[in-house]
């Protein structure tokens, strides 16, 4: 690489080549994709993977001074559709605890969920549940 480079350079007066440090394994020899490779075909890490996945993922909205309780509730009836009595209790445990678990699953889906919530103003963060 290094050479075409220089190569490439020589037309243009006056430039320097960059320096292409010598260390560590290069692509063109194949040691990047075999390692990648490997990777993708070892089971054990394939299984790892898995129970890892598997995990529920959970968000959390927290306690502010800013929102109203009954803002609070009305967030979760809309966007979770949350019945009334279930929305109240999770507010009331947001202002009580300072906390609540309003939603498990997925990551992805619980990013959206947090996301949706500083939407809404409300500060929520995603953590991964206790297995």
């Amino acid at each position: 690489m290094e050479r075409c480079v220089r190569q490439a350079l020589r037309a243009v007066p006056n430039v320097r080549p960059p320096r292409v440090p010598r260390s560590g394994p290069s692509c063109q020899a194949g040691e990047v994709t075999a390692t990648l490779e490997q990777l993708d075909t070892d089971t054990s890490a394939d299984a790892a993977t898995v129970v890892v996945a598997d995990v529920p993922w959970r968000t959390i909205v927290w306690d502010d001074p800013v929102n109203l309780m009954t803002y609070v509730s009305y967030v979760f009836r809309s966007y979770f559709g949350y019945p009334r009595d279930e929305a109240e209790r999770l507010m009331l445990q947001v202002h009580h605890e300072g906390r609540a678990v309003v939603a498990t699953g997925n990551r992805e889906a619980m990013e959206r969920h947090a996301q949706a919530m500083h939407a809404y103003g409300l500060q929520a963060t995603v953590s991964r549940a206790e297995a």
